[in-house]
């Protein structure tokens, strides 16, 4: 790869996005500054608070920075909290918050409870060959609505949607690097490279 994959790292969980690459062979970098983000062939946007992560970026000066990195074709994806920052509509989100949007979706957070209800499943997912891939939902958010661009990646079996994918951005609802699940990642490396 001509360049690392960029990992949002103001809070939540990039330590683990990080391992999971590694993992893979893929070179990777924290992003705290707009020199991190020029060096970044990709970004991920990690789970954790997306408040909190809104008001990191925007303090860091990185919020509008990623959003118009985005908006030309960096390829982006978001764990948990991050499909809450690429969401176009946030449902239930607090007054004033807003993340860095282009996925064509409207997500809710926390649409399973807090941290006592988080759970593991199997889930088929998209582009993914092999057995089922293993996640673990933690405070996660649910897509409600998807737009007409937006491919659909993964669903609950009750048909909550869990996974999406709209052109330069991939989305989940859970978290593959906590639970030693590597072929998102590789999904997402391989948009990094067309």
């Amino acid at each position: 790869m001509p360049a690392p994959i960029g990992v949002l790292a103001l809070q939540g969980d990039f330590r683990e996005h990080r391992q999971t690459l590694a993992a893979i062979g893929v070179e990777s970098i924290e992003v705290r500054t707009l020199s991190d983000l020029s060096k970044s062939t990709g970004l991920i946007i990690p789970g954790g608070e997306s408040t909190v992560m809104q008001k990191l970026a925007v303090a860091y000066d990185l919020f509008q920075p990623i959003k118009d990195a985005l908006k030309s074709g960096m390829p982006a994806f978001g764990t948990c909290a991050g499909l809450i920052m690429l969401a176009d509509q946030i449902i239930d989100g607090i007054a004033g918050q807003a993340g860095f949007g282009g996925l064509d979706v409207s997500v809710r957070r926390n649409a399973f409870g807090n941290q006592l209800d988080s759970f593991e499943v199997d889930l088929d997912f998209k582009d993914v060959a092999g057995p089922a891939v293993h996640a673990a939902f933690i405070r996660a958010p649910i897509v409600e609505r998807v737009g007409d661009q937006v491919e659909v990646m993964s669903k609950l079996s009750d048909g909550r949607v869990v996974g999406v994918r709209q052109g330069n951005l991939l989305g989940i609802s859970f978290h593959p690097e906590v639970t030693g699940e590597t072929r998102i990642h590789e999904l997402f490396v391989s948009m990094v490279q067309r």
